[in-house]
């Protein structure tokens, strides 16, 4: 009897063994692949999926195992990654810590909000919803109707089949912010009045220039004009004021035309931004630099002239536009 005693205990030694050795098994796997664990599911299900799918191997092993390791019950929904070079284990961990995968998708700075939602209606496992813009401003008390430059642009990330309205709302929430901290930073010579007034000039300096060293030029022409009264006379707007009707031309008649977005034709700002400004945009509408320019043209290189008198503009848009020698 003993030694039936001890064959037993053998046996069951070696079976809790072969139990925890378990989940040291490799993967059949060639690709990386994905697979989902909804709400509901355990773990026993889990590897039964696997094993259906040709994953693993011994599912029924896992229903004993979790008697051992209690902590694999504990396993988290999502989209999860299973790789070629995993064991059971590693996967089970992952799936125990939460590592959903997660999708990026990049906000540019420079776009407008039709642009952005073109893009977000193109990216992968995201829930889109209608006029998801607007139903982020209405939750945070703002009834304008106007989304345009209100959001971050930046890169945000998120997990599979997220509601576009909580990624949006982190942009929202960061683009306030910024603006706060940049309104109350702002020089004594800034010209605009409110920090909306900032946004609207952000947006128009991140449209004139790409280069980080002209920005706070650009700043300086716009607030010199503002101060003295005169048009900011700025292509962008105008093109935001044509609409679909831009096709990458700008007539003498599209600069005569009466848009509120016109600032050829209108005094001071135009009543909303007209793309996604950026941290530097905004910086610079804030801190303006301290030259007196009241022009700018481009070299057509991405660079500009910039200019104190009419004259001095004149002659560098005949040798930069009108390719007339000096």
């Amino acid at each position: 009897m003993c030694l039936s005693l001890g064959l037993l205990a053998g046996s069951i030694y070696f079976a809790i063994e072969d139990l925890k050795a378990y989940p040291e098994q490799g993967l059949k796997l060639e690709q990386t692949t994905q697979i989902t664990i909804n709400a509901g599911m355990s773990v026993t299900k889990l590897v039964q999926s696997l094993e259906q799918q040709g994953v693993v191997t011994e599912s029924w092993k896992i229903r004993y195992l979790v008697k051992l390791r209690p902590e694999l019950a504990q396993i988290r929904t999502g989209l999860y990654e299973i790789f070629p070079t995993d064991t059971l284990e590693s996967f089970l961990q992952r799936v125990l810590s939460g590592k959903v995968v997660t999708f990026a998708v990049t906000l540019v700075e420079g776009k407008s909000i039709k642009e952005w939602q073109a893009s977000l209606e193109s990216q992968p496992r995201l829930s889109l919803s209608e006029a998801p813009f607007l139903t982020v401003l209405k939750a945070h008390g703002d009834d304008s109707g106007l989304p345009e430059g209100k959001f971050y642009p930046e890169t945000y990330h998120y997990h599979a089949d997220e509601d576009v309205v909580e990624l949006l709302t982190r942009s929202f929430v960061m683009m306030q912010s910024a603006l706060n901290t940049a309104w109350e930073g702002r020089s004594d010579d800034v010209q605009v009045k409110s920090a909306y007034e900032l946004l609207i000039l952000a947006s128009i300096i991140e449209k004139e220039t790409g280069q980080a060293s002209e920005r706070p030029l650009i700043s300086a022409v716009f607030n010199n004009r503002l101060k003295l009264g005169m048009r900011l006379q700025t292509d962008p707007t105008v093109i935001y004021g044509m609409g679909e009707r831009f096709n990458g031309n700008i007539t003498r008649k599209d600069l005569q035309e009466a848009t509120a977005f016109n600032t050829y034709k209108i005094n001071g700002l135009p009543p909303t931004p007209i793309a996604a400004p950026s941290q530097a945009a905004l910086d610079a509408a804030a801190h303006p630099a301290d030259v007196d320019y009241l022009y700018f043209v481009s070299r057509n290189d991405g660079s500009h002239v910039f200019s104190k008198t009419l004259k001095d503009h004149n002659a560098a848009v005949n040798q930069y536009q009108r390719r007339k020698k000096k």
